[in-house]
């Protein structure tokens, strides 16, 4: 499957966030980046504006974003975030304690994308995630990580 069709798995408070992320780079981000430019060509020649590079490095930039948003957002597979029940999910933060560890580590299971806070992350399609969803808690767990 090629990268833009791959299947993402977030959570709709994710979505709603990058959604909101995406609609503000199109709309208002554009027309900023617009007359950013604009600006700088008045500044009259372009071989040496400083002013004019940096932003159209600046709209590649946005530009390259609003594409891995669209793919992002064309491709989600919104997972139900309102279910009560108390089991790892995708979006979820879960407390765990490594066998021979005393303290604990936080760790937000889903994509890069689901991040919100300072936690770890913990995708699904790991070994930890794999062993982690749908465990609840105090259950114990255990998975293999390859030495390769």
């Amino acid at each position: 499957m090629a990268e833009s069709q791959t299947k993402h798995e977030l959570s709709s408070t994710a979505y709603n966030r990058l959604k909101a992320e995406h609609d503000e780079l199109v709309g208002a981000g554009r027309v900023d980046i617009a007359a950013k430019i604009e600006a700088a060509r008045a500044l009259g020649d372009l071989s040496e504006n400083g002013d004019y590079h940096a932003a159209k490095e600046e709209q590649g930039k946005m530009e390259g974003r609003i594409r891995h948003l669209n793919a992002l957002l064309q491709n989600a597979v919104i997972v139900d975030d309102t279910i009560r029940g108390e089991v790892v999910a995708v979006g979820r933060v879960v407390t765990i304690r490594f066998e021979g560890d005393d303290e604990t580590e936080k760790f937000l299971i889903g994509s890069i994308e689901e991040r919100h806070e300072d936690d770890e992350l913990g995708s699904p399609g790991s070994p930890l995630g794999r062993a982690l969803m749908g465990a609840a808690p105090g259950h114990v767990v255990s998975y293999e990580v390859s030495s390769s």
